[in-house]
């Protein structure tokens, strides 16, 4: 695994042993930013259930302003810090060690965010209880790129319940990407 694109490009990133994460494949992490590569520069960016934090370094490798990584897993954490230590983006960021949920209402003062990654645990339904968090906070605007990675089998119904819209899916072989916004 390693950074694709930016000042850091090639770097190789730590990933955090056993199975509890599931690392983002280097193709689809750049699908993904080739995607999104509009909304990336002088961003805020959140990268929720971090895992390696390899999401939000590729964003501060394409000059987002500001990273904030959530992570509860100790290995994860130990990761993500190994990673941001290598790519010297501490002054450009901030790990929370703790429940995305506590993160998210404690943050509710920040600046808004542009861009909001998740890639949560498969089959949970814990998108829906984050989206759902979300729809209430001052940090998602109308603006506010959400982008989830989920399984392929996991339904997005209830989006505009919760005053989303789905603008885009991308499916590739074994999950998916939504990318929601404010309707």
């Amino acid at each position: 695994m390693r950074i694709i694109s930016g000042s850091k490009r090639g770097m190789l990133l730590e990933t955090p042993e056993g199975l509890d994460t599931r690392p983002t494949s280097d193709r689809i992490k750049e699908t993904l930013f080739n995607m999104i590569a509009p909304e990336i520069y002088d961003s805020y960016f959140m990268d929720l259930f971090s895992g390696s934090g390899q999401i939000g370094l590729e964003a501060l490798s394409r000059g987002a302003r500001e990273a904030i990584f959530v992570e509860k897993d100790k290995k994860a954490i130990a990761c993500i810090e190994k990673n941001i230590s290598k790519a010297k983006f501490g002054d450009n960021c901030t790990l929370y060690k703790e429940d995305v949920f506590s993160v998210l209402n404690r943050l509710n003062n920040h600046e808004v965010f542009d861009v909001i990654f998740m890639d949560p645990p498969y089959n949970k339904l814990i998108e829906k209880q984050v989206l759902e968090t979300l729809s209430n906070l001052k940090i998602v605007s109308e603006d506010t790129l959400i982008i989830v990675e989920a399984s392929l089998e996991t339904d997005f119904d209830y989006v505009g319940d919760l005053g989303f819209e789905i603008i885009k899916e991308k499916i590739y072989k074994t999950n998916k990407h939504l990318f929601i916004k404010k309707a």
